[in-house]
């Protein structure tokens, strides 16, 4: 759980700011659409592997020395 501490002085903006921030970075969002709906374990599997495809193409782009 993401927990911020509004400073003396600090605007809200602020904070909030931080605290968008530090959601995004622990995933919170990401995890709870996850478990948002029943995924079978089938479709879970099909998904893993596309994304790691996507993950590993990626890769290979950026590895990849530009064309002369």
């Amino acid at each position: 759980m993401a927990v911020v501490n509004v400073n003396p002085g600090e605007s809200i903006e602020s904070a909030l700011r931080r605290f968008k921030r530090k959601v995004m970075t622990e995933e919170i969002i990401k995890d709870a659409k996850k478990h948002a709906f029943f995924m079978p374990p089938g479709q879970k599997a099909k998904l893993k592997s596309a994304l790691a495809r996507k993950r590993n193409n990626k890769k290979k782009r950026s590895s990849r020395p530009p064309r002369d």
